[in-house]
């Protein structure tokens, strides 16, 4: 395996929940949008818990097809339980592309980044968050950036 699926799959090894509620899902939600905000990003934003929408909301300069874009990638995140970005370059590796494959409908799924699993210890899956309006890079760091600080901040409160 390549360096990079490795790095993508310790992201995902990293960024995992002790627990996660409803109001934890809003609360990182509101970061996500806080940053996509302060940075002037024109980008869609989504954050889905248990199959419910717990935040969307489109940026100024987002298009409507974002709204599309969020939903392939949640569905493909829904489906594999890892990143968007890491089944991209996963099959990439491979020569192929998700889409290439028989049973993956490209009007359903897509493995560009931007989609990031929101994963509870010990269970997996249980939901997504997810930015449509960069380059796939910039999507996939845009939610790992804000995953990453919001778990630190979290585990110091904890320790404190």
């Amino acid at each position: 395996m390549s360096g990079a699926l490795e790095q993508l799959l310790a992201e995902e090894s990293e960024l995992q929940f002790d627990q996660l509620s409803q109001e934890d899902a809003l609360t990182l939600g509101l970061k996500l949008l806080d940053r996509a905000r302060r940075d002037r990003l024109p980008v869609v934003i989504d954050v889905t818990l248990a199959g419910l929408t717990v935040l969307q909301c489109a940026l100024p300069g987002s298009r409507p097809d974002n709204h599309d874009w969020v939903r392939r990638k949640k569905n493909t995140v829904s489906r594999f339980w890892h990143s968007s970005y890491y089944m991209g370059r996963y099959y990439a590796a491979k020569g192929t592309s998700l889409s290439d494959k028989p049973h993956i409908d490209p009007a359903e799924y897509a493995d560009h980044g931007g989609s990031f699993p929101l994963l509870l210890r010990g269970t997996g899956c249980v939901g997504s968050i997810t930015v449509s309006g960069l380059v796939q890079e910039e999507d996939h760091a845009l939610v790992v950036g804000v995953l990453r600080e919001w778990l630190t901040s979290r585990a110091k409160e904890t320790m404190s």
